[in-house]
């Protein structure tokens, strides 16, 4: 009988040099049938540490298995700590809303997210230049209605200058409204005139508001003609130099600002370059400089700094929106497309020389911010009228 192949080789005391033999018979042998059989049944040798491992899948789908575990844990632990931040600092926003104010306003049921609002938004100036320490007057005045069923935004400005009764006082300029009773006044002076139900309430204090944009790491505002102002806010400290000044310049075009910087654009309403411009154009500025910020804080910049920062987002602002509907409130905007929201304004007998008294035509365009009507262009370059997709300049 031939001797039988072993498919291995014997260690003995050491390594042993050559090749591992295979299971195949030698050249010119004619195994038996008996060894044909076995060596059917036999699995090559594959040397020391062989076995059934595949390539080392196993140990890198652990790695990359345990790796996502890692990045959710961060992510999850990202959020609960972002979510503190800026809900401690929207409680403090909630505080410095009177009670008065709250009641002024219209119950709604419902989430945000699913259903209309109506959002009054008032713009206050009581910086520590110029003489306006004391100054509470509401410089910016617009209302915000969202429609979260068509995914669009309807936004009315009302210039400041418009002369209207006042619940319990005089026929005056609406932002007086804010100065004699605050957020409360503004509310019954706006809704008695408009005709619309507010919801909900948010007071930006524009002193803060630098503070704010600096937080954000500036933020960028597109000026649609070059603009220079007159002499106020002079930013040098004797009155010498202030009288050779020539105002403040914004070129046109897109620009990185500072805080500072848009709060002066803010504030123009002067422009030496264009002295058609009015009331109107400066409500036209804020705008562009307030959705520039609400662009900013969805950037990744900012939501990484959330955790850290998120308190002190919320320190301009008073509002009765608790955080959950601030929150509902940007997945609206998120959602909503900006060539597809409406920009309306109301118009009246302003500028140089005006009365004040509100236009004809403001009616109508309550009717189109309601979605009631189509937009329509005005046809006065500072007359009320609705645009889609950029705001009223």
């Amino acid at each position: 009988m031939a001797r039988e192949e072993k498919p291995y080789r014997v260690y003995r005391g050491g390594r042993a040099k050559g090749k591992v033999p295979t299971s195949k018979p030698r050249p010119g042998r004619s195994p038996s049938n008996g060894s044909s059989a076995r060596a059917e049944n036999r699995v090559d040798y594959r040397g020391p540490g062989g076995g059934t491992r595949t390539g080392g899948r196993p140990r890198w789908g652990r790695r990359v298995a345990i790796g996502a575990v890692v990045v959710l844990l961060l992510i999850v632990v990202w959020g609960v700590a972002s979510w503190f931040a800026f809900s401690s600092g929207v409680s403090d926003a909630n505080k410095r809303l009177d009670q008065n104010a709250k009641t002024a306003l219209v119950s709604q049921n419902g989430l945000l997210m699913s259903h209309p609002t109506t959002i009054l938004m008032l713009g206050t100036d009581n910086a520590r230049v110029g003489g306006r320490e004391g100054d509470r007057h509401s410089d910016s005045i617009m209302l915000l209605r969202t429609d979260p069923s068509h995914h669009r935004l309807y936004y009315l400005s009302i210039p400041r200058d418009i002369e209207v009764p006042i619940p319990g006082s005089s026929t005056q300029k609406i932002n007086a409204a804010f100065q004699i009773g605050g957020p409360a006044l503004a509310i019954r002076t706006i809704r008695q005139f408009t005709g619309i139900d507010i919801n909900h309430v948010i007071v930006v204090n524009f002193a803060d508001f630098r503070d704010l944009i600096d937080a954000l790491g500036g933020i960028d505002v597109t000026v649609p003609k070059p603009i220079r102002s007159n002499r106020f806010d002079c930013p040098f400290s004797t009155q010498a130099r202030c009288e050779k000044w020539q105002g403040w310049r914004f070129q046109k075009g897109t620009q990185h600002m500072s805080g500072q910087r848009a709060l002066i654009y803010s504030r123009i309403r002067e422009n030496m370059l264009d002295p058609s411009e009015t009331d109107v154009t400066r409500g036209a500025r804020q705008q562009d400089v307030m959705n520039a910020v609400a662009s900013k804080f969805t950037s990744p910049s900012v939501l990484a700094r959330m955790p850290f920062s998120g308190s002190s987002f919320a320190k301009p602002l008073t509002t009765d929106l608790s955080a959950g509907q601030l929150m509902q409130l940007g997945w609206v905007k998120f959602r909503a497309s900006n060539a597809g929201s409406v920009h309306c304004r109301l118009g009246g007998d302003l500028g140089g020389g005006g009365t004040g008294s509100p236009s004809e035509d403001n009616p109508a365009t309550i009717a189109m911010f309601l979605g009631k009507s189509a937009a329509q262009p005005p046809t006065d370059p500072f007359g009320p009228g609705c645009v889609i997709g950029h705001v009223l300049k």
